[in-house]
């Protein structure tokens, strides 16, 4: 048999739409697929623990794919640079192939990678697997990244989707001899004591199949109404299909192409359906071209008049906010479903980082960090992006005078209260009139409900209108040392 080449799996944990899976095949050698779990260089953030379980399970169900193809995923730990060009020469590779990572570190580090590999006479090929398109690809008429949404997206639809997406192979040529690698289990993603999945495990299935599956029947059940229904967190009404995305189970050009055709397919009102959630598959790409033009981005504040407010330093707040205790049902509900599944509706997010820094004054980096370790999406560009977005200091971001009213969020995104019935169900007894604020139901109310202000569930920990203020007058301030 001729040479092998390395197949470097990252975040694209597919066989469909995968141009590097794709591209070793067309080499005509063996392929060694590979997957590195890299905790050990400087430049790496560690995973979060729901994002660790969600990967655990997708390279599972990888391993499986590829086995049913006739190949075998090698598990190997270390810093990745090592570890590729150990199992190269190990192997006698003559070529290495991966889809691109954009986050800054990574670029840096791919590019010494290939530069190494090709210095020594092995040719390494990287090709874009998770965008509609690349960074450098969408620019302003100087010539400058857009840090506005809507002209971004304007200019991604001119460009469009660049080409078709490629199905899984039926068969994957392997080495004669089976290259040795780690046991999952010895990696040791799992939570064990306490076990805190048992919420992840009820919610999500992990996977390619799963992620093909979810995107088929939101297809045929969900895109008709997404439009309306995407706010109502007590509905079914969104895709769900970002951890399918970060993790690579599911590629945007797939999603795009099966967005595009059933809407075009389906009338001028399925057009208008496919169309407003494709808008989110852009500000998806969005927050990445930030990501990859701007390092700092998880960390730094966009605008740095932000780097002189005086963020308020409240572990109890903090921790109320973490786990659902915060007196302000919307709040409470949200933070509860992210803790139980690992994931939160997109409206609610808004509401409850809004809360975090504009009620409690607290800086958006606690609530990112929180984010990263709980979210199966935890997403270094989307989650840095959207947090600055809410605080105001990032790009395009939200007016500092917009402070969601999580009161007035729930009576209208959850007029019926089958959100925050499922969530916070201590106070699921209570009428309409005062589910969405029990501290102004009557006691003879609060009794026949079962609920104790303060004992079975919170008191509101902050007075709204006054932290409303207090954020106006904080943020004002900061508004005007810009100027």
């Amino acid at each position: 048999m001729s040479p092998p080449v390395i197949l470097w799996f990252r975040q694209d944990l597919r066989l469909a739409d995968n141009p590097a899976l794709q591209a070793a095949i067309d080499s005509g050698q063996p392929i060694i697929p590979l997957y590195v779990l890299d905790e050990e260089s400087s430049y790496v953030r560690p995973r979060g623990g729901a994002s660790r379980w969600w990967l655990h399970h997708s390279l599972a169900k990888l391993t499986e794919g590829l086995g049913e193809r006739g190949a075998r995923l090698a598990l190997r730990r270390g810093p990745a640079a090592d570890v590729v060009a150990q199992l190269q020469r190990d192997t006698g590779a003559t070529q290495v192939f991966w889809n691109r990572l954009y986050e800054p570190a990574h670029v840096e580090r791919d590019r010494g990678i290939k530069v190494a590999l090709r210095d020594g006479g092995v040719d390494a090929h990287s090709f874009n697997g998770s965008l509609i398109r690349e960074p450098w690809e969408i620019q302003t008429k100087t010539g400058k990244p857009y840090g506005v949404f809507t002209p971004f997206w304007k200019a991604l639809l001119e460009r469009g989707v660049c080409g078709r997406t490629l199905p899984a192979p039926a068969r994957i040529l392997a080495p004669a001899t089976p290259i040795i690698g780690d046991r999952l289990e010895d990696w040791m993603l799992l939570p064990t004591e306490p076990d805190w999945a048992v919420g992840l495990r009820k919610t999500w299935r992990p996977g390619e199949a799963a992620a093909r599956q979810r995107l088929s029947d939101f297809q045929e059940d969900g895109l008709t109404g997404y439009a309306s229904m995407r706010d109502i967190p007590g509905r079914p009404g969104t895709s769900r299909l970002s951890p399918y995305l970060h993790f690579g189970e599911l590629s945007p050009r797939q999603i795009w192409q099966a967005a595009s055709s059933w809407g075009q397919a389906s009338g001028a009102a399925a057009e208008g359906a496919a169309n407003a959630y494709l808008r989110e598959i852009g500000w998806r790409e969005f927050n990445r071209h930030l990501l990859f033009h701007y390092p700092g981005l998880p960390d730094r504040n966009v605008n740095s008049a932000f780097d002189a407010f005086a963020w308020r330093r409240d572990e109890t707040r903090l921790r109320a906010w973490q786990r659902g205790r915060t007196g302000y049902p919307l709040v409470d509900a949200g933070m509860r479903e992210l803790w139980e599944t690992g994931w939160m509706h997109n409206r609610v997010r808004m509401v409850v980082a809004s809360f975090l820094v504009k009620h409690l004054l607290i800086d958006w980096r606690e609530g990112e960090r929180w984010f990263w370790d709980t979210l199966v999406d935890a997403d270094p560009a989307n989650n840095a992006g959207n947090w600055q977005w809410v605080a105001g200091c990032g790009f395009d971001a939200a007016p500092y005078f917009r402070i969601f009213n999580p009161t007035l969020q729930a009576e209208k995104f959850d007029p019926d209260g089958a959100y925050v019935r499922r969530w916070a169900p201590e106070i699921a007894n209570l009428p309409d009139k005062y589910l969405h604020k029990p501290w102004e139901a009557p006691a003879d109310v609060l009794e026949a409900s079962g609920v104790r202000l303060g004992d079975t569930y919170p008191a509101p920990i902050v007075d709204h209108k006054a932290a409303r203020q207090r954020a106006l007058d904080a943020f004002a301030d900061v508004k005007k040392g810009a100027a």
